[in-house]
């Protein structure tokens, strides 16, 4: 006999994943998603259902909570920033230095503010991303890592900077530039370097912290630079 909550749990994950992927007004306003209760309502299926949903969609990295403030999607829609736009302008180069003066201040007050639960999820996007074995999956692991630490951060000004630097990276050439450089070498050299990090946010060592990922930062941007290059 099938699992009816199971059954709606998948349905509302389905359905949910291509309104992020969309943007869809019905079930997202700006960036955040509409309360657990009027999900349950509009999709037919209970909170227990939607509540499980949304789990497996925070474990793929696609969305985010925050207590007393709901759940959030974690790329910015090109319908409200001209994304698109924003990303045709912008360089290599523009990226890694933005990304520079971000990041590592990032990873220096994760190391003061992140929570063992958001260490633990930053671990586990850590172990994914070194066990894929194409660069569109290294993608989506990495992205969700770098999110992690940048929401256990709690600025909302800090956040919504990196959001943007991050969603203009998942433009589609930006991909295509990225997935050149991508080898099973390269992948282990970056995991490596993700380790430090969530190392030094685990110890309480906010420079250390910040070292790692600045040097994180600048051997990817090298490794970007030299496929743009040949």
């Amino acid at each position: 006999m099938p699992n009816a909550i199971g059954d709606a749990h998948l349905q509302a994950m389905k359905i949910l994943r291509e309104a992020i992927g969309n943007a869809d007004e019905r079930y997202i306003t700006g960036e955040r998603l509409m309360p657990e209760r009027d999900l349950g309502e509009v999709l037919g299926i209970s909170r227990r259902a939607v509540r499980e949903a949304l789990n497996v969609l925070e474990g793929e990295g696609l969305i985010f909570r925050r207590q007393g403030q709901g759940t959030f999607i974690r790329e910015v829609g090109s319908k409200s920033t001209g994304l698109k736009a924003l990303a045709n302008r912008t360089s290599p180069q523009d990226i890694i230095e933005a990304r520079l003066e971000i990041e590592p201040i990032l990873a220096r007050l994760s190391a003061i503010r992140a929570t063992p639960l958001e260490i633990d999820q930053m671990k586990l996007f850590v172990q994914r991303a070194g066990s894929v074995s194409s660069a569109k999956e290294y993608e989506r692991w990495d992205s969700a890592f770098h999110a992690k630490i940048a929401e256990s951060v709690r600025n909302s000004m800090l956040w919504g900077v990196f959001r943007l630097i991050n969603s203009v990276r998942k433009e589609q050439g930006w991909i295509a530039s990225r997935t050149s450089v991508f080898t099973q070498g390269v992948s282990d050299e970056m995991m490596r370097q993700h380790s430090a990090i969530v190392w030094a946010i685990e110890k309480r060592i906010p420079d250390k912290a910040e070292e790692a990922m600045r040097a994180h930062i600048l051997t990817a941007g090298a490794r970007i630079s030299q496929s743009v290059e040949t």
